[in-house]
């Protein structure tokens, strides 16, 4: 069993940065894919980004990237997403999520999630 606690999301400006931290409790962190999901209002969820268990491995959805960096510290059981120049369609809620596989991970699929949080992007 995964469980997952985000945090960082909070109310922004447009242009601004944010970095999303996730903590995991699992004894094997490093044996997980893991991602960041977002579901804005009224849509459906979206694919961010993932990263390997190892770290060496990140894809990201086409609408963040060069914007977001997704990272992970394997020594804290932590992954965190570095958000800049944030749009308004960048609001959402975003989700961390963790799968065994990284094929899975990159197609949106996973086995655990968080509950999520709020991230608002005024203009």
């Amino acid at each position: 069993q995964v469980q997952l606690v985000e945090s960082g999301g909070r109310l922004v400006q447009a242009g601004d940065s944010l970095r999303l931290s996730c903590a995991a409790s699992v004894r094997t962190f490093s044996s997980y894919a893991m991602g960041w999901v977002r579901q804005a209002s009224g849509k459906e969820r979206e694919f961010v980004a993932v990263i390997s268990g190892g770290g060496r491995r990140t894809y990201y959805a086409d609408s963040v990237k060069g914007r977001f960096t997704i990272s992970r510290d394997n020594a804290k059981n932590t992954v965190y997403l570095q958000m800049n120049s944030l749009k308004p369609e960048d609001t959402a809620v975003y989700y961390c999520a963790a799968d065994g596989a990284l094929a899975r991970a990159s197609s949106g699929r996973y086995d655990y999630w968080g509950q999520g949080t709020q991230v608002t992007v005024s203009s």
